[in-house]
């Protein structure tokens, strides 16, 4: 059993970089240590806390579940810990370290090109890793994964969230508007549907594709559907919309789609878009994050360079293929 009294707390700063970057080179490059001193550290510390804590994983290391249960813990503690002794340490141009993000591979495809630019040209020792995002609901990934920020539609949980602002209950999370779209509907160029527009008939009778990060073959395009005593089939169910992109391009299915994610599906040319035949809500993309995480240094930094490579992609409406 670790006993507190006698751990170096230095080595718990190894064991937040190592986590953020599963790689125990680039954790000790972000601390300024040696390879041989950052072994040695982890060495130390798993003898402290009687866990191996991470084992390798092809070019880096895989955690524990141990030390997964941990992470949370360690890294906001040194948050507040950093927040308390230096509230304005961060430097975006000498900083060295790393951020965890969560979103859809169509946000991604879009999203991180322009991030990436800013922060070579701002804050050259600033990595980034991101995960995929599978959840309509992440906060539970905020909070054990170490994630530092969300970003997709998450309209229940912005919608909890409002509701507990407006009866005074604490809000553990925060979060800010990224931009808001429109749904269309996305087919082949030949596609016999796409010479004409698009009635609730003539899409009803289609065979479709549906996004689902969950994997549910239900989402809220049949929900609208249903509310119009309405219904559609759905042939296939896939979790990514560039796989929705390839396949609808090559086929006779129907998808919908956020229309700026229409470039991101790599196929924009050989796919025609359409209005749909029936009113659905727009599509809110939102950054979610723990407050306790907005401690970290350069958080805030980092939420402000998302803002602005969105308005970098988002500003202005693009062409789309019709």
């Amino acid at each position: 059993m670790a006993n507190f009294r006698t751990l170096d707390l230095n080595l718990l700063r190894l064991f937040d970089e190592l986590m953020a970057e599963r790689n125990l080179t680039r954790a000790a490059d972000n601390l300024s240590m040696t390879q041989p001193a950052a072994s040695n550290a982890l060495k130390r510390l798993r003898d402290a806390l009687g866990d191996p804590l991470v084992r390798r994983s092809g070019y880096g290391v895989e955690p524990t579940p141990y030390a997964t249960a941990l992470w949370p813990s360690v890294r906001a503690a040194l948050d507040q810990l950093r927040a308390a002794v230096a509230p304005d340490a961060f430097e975006p141009a000498i900083a060295q370290m790393s951020f965890l993000l969560t979103m859809a591979d169509s946000t991604a495809t879009m999203l991180i090109p322009p991030l990436l630019k800013l922060i070579e040209r701002q804050a050259p020792g600033i990595n980034l890793r991101v995960l995929p995002l599978t959840t309509r609901d992440p906060r539970e990934w905020l909070e054990a994964k170490g994630i530092d920020v969300a970003i997709g539609y998450f309209p229940a949980v912005i919608a909890a969230l409002a509701l507990q602002q407006m009866e005074g209950v604490s809000e553990g999370f925060g979060h800010s508007r990224l931009y808001t779209g429109e749904y269309v509907c996305v087919m082949r160029r030949g596609h016999p549907l796409a010479a004409k527009d698009l009635t609730l008939d003539t899409y009803c009778a289609a065979n479709h594709l549906l996004v689902s990060f969950s994997g549910r073959p239900i989402g809220f395009v049949d929900e609208a559907l249903s509310d119009l005593k309405r219904s559609r089939r759905v042939m296939l169910t896939v979790n990514q919309f560039i796989t929705a992109g390839q396949v609808v391009a090559r086929s006779d299915l129907l998808t919908v789609v956020p229309r700026h994610f229409v470039a991101a599906t790599g196929f924009e040319r050989p796919l025609a878009v359409r209005k749909l035949p029936f009113e659905l809500p727009p599509v809110h993309v939102d950054i979610l994050w723990r407050r306790r995480q907005a401690l970290r240094p350069g958080h805030r930094w980092l939420r402000e360079r998302i803002q602005e490579a969105a308005r970098k992609v988002f500003s202005e409406p693009e062409a789309l293929p019709v």
